[in-house]
């Protein structure tokens, strides 16, 4: 299988990856792991009518958790069904009820609460394989440099959540309610982890605020344009390297004094 090239990371990393992304992606999509899942998913689905039967083929499950990012649910089938069956339409779902964003968007996308699931639209296979692909490009990633892994996704997130439909406000939810994305805006705008902890309106108030003075707008119709994205995804890789040094040199100074205290046990027992 191909193996995404990415000779360094932080900020010089996104550079490389950026000029080099179409090919690479190219390469990986052509890989024989990749097309046996997404040729499999293309065929298949189309022949599913339940999310039981849906969650008793894992080899069309694997594809249909990882376009959301969600892969590491495969083995749990029982929550799975629960969350395909009960939809988005009624608002006390599970998968309503869920902090994390994704499982709401993977239930609509299937629509199994519908007369008619979305399995059995033309375009639906093409759709879900895209975004497996694009996951999986960066789970690839994720295995040689995580943090380029959340720029990856940040990118892609922010444009899709940009040409949604909605409100601002609903946007900003959505992304708040997104751990992934999230990170990323955390760490870009530099909020503290511990926003988590306060009234999820004052959470928004804040995210909208540092994104008004630090990228020029609250607005989520500018993540629509790709140097506005660029713009998040530099200011997280920047901050997070800062934060990488800073953890490496603390952890040197540990190392140093405990290695300065080994040696003056040794004098001393002289």
């Amino acid at each position: 299988m191909f193996q995404p090239i990415l000779p360094m990371g932080g900020l010089a990393g996104w550079a490389v990856l950026s000029r080099t992304y179409e090919l690479q992606t190219r390469s990986f999509n052509a890989s024989p792991a990749i097309t046996r899942d997404t040729d499999y998913f293309a065929e298949k689905i189309g022949e599913i009518n339940t999310a039981e039967e849906l969650v008793a083929d894992r080899r069309l499950l694997r594809v249909a958790l990882g376009a959301y990012g969600l892969e590491d649910d495969i083995n749990s089938k029982a929550f799975l069904q629960k969350i395909l069956e009960g939809g988005v339409i009624n608002q006390e779902s599970l998968a309503n009820k869920l902090a994390d964003d994704r499982y709401k968007q993977f239930a609509k996308a299937f629509g199994f609460e519908l007369g008619t699931p979305n399995t059995k639209l033309s375009d639906f296979p093409e759709k879900i394989v895209d975004r497996f692909r694009r996951q999986q490009f960066e789970v690839a990633i994720g295995e040689q440099d995580q943090t380029m892994r959340f720029a990856l996704n940040a990118d892609r997130m922010l444009e899709e959540f940009a040409a949604a439909s909605g409100a601002d406000d609903t946007k900003w939810f959505r992304l708040m309610g997104n751990a992934p994305l999230r990170k990323v805006m955390e760490t870009a705008l530099g909020l503290p982890e511990s926003i988590g902890k306060l009234d999820i309106d004052r959470q928004l108030e804040d995210f909208k605020d540092r994104a008004a003075r630090q990228l020029g707008g609250s607005g989520f119709a500018q993540f629509a344009d790709k140097d506005a994205r660029d713009a998040v995804v530099q200011r997280y890789l920047a901050r997070a390297q800062v934060s990488d040094i800073a953890t490496q040199s603390t952890a040197s100074i540990a190392v140093s004094l405990l290695e300065n205290s080994v040696a003056f046990a040794k004098f001393f027992r002289r």
